[in-house]
């Protein structure tokens, strides 16, 4: 399993237009492209020197090649719509994380 991790700092002007489209559209959007099992959107708890509120959005991929398909097939599409919004309200960078192992917790 790979997660493709997109870490976003948005400007406070815009939080919650950019909030609303990341929930309504876009990560459906990304979804909806068939290369992703799953996403998590999660706030990131820590005050930023910079300003505005920082996120990070987790697409779980079954393999490699599915989040290489994603960029090939439709990364660019997707990127461009949320530049063409937010252009220089957010400042984003993308991490590729391979799951090794998952713990669990056993409940009595």
């Amino acid at each position: 399993m790979i997660i493709y991790n997109v870490t976003i700092n948005i400007e406070e002007t815009v939080h919650d237009k950019w909030i609303d489209w990341m929930r309504n559209k876009h990560i459906n959007d990304v979804l909806a492209t068939g290369l992703f099992i799953s996403a998590r959107l999660v706030k990131v708890l820590v005050d930023e020197e910079m300003g505005g509120v920082t996120y990070s959005v987790q697409y779980l991929a079954p393999s490699r090649e599915n989040l290489e398909m994603y960029y090939k097939h439709h990364a660019p599409r997707l990127r461009q719509e949320g530049l063409e919004l937010f252009a220089d309200k957010m400042l984003a960078f993308r991490t590729e994380l391979e799951v090794m192992n998952e713990f669990f917790h056993e409940s009595n």
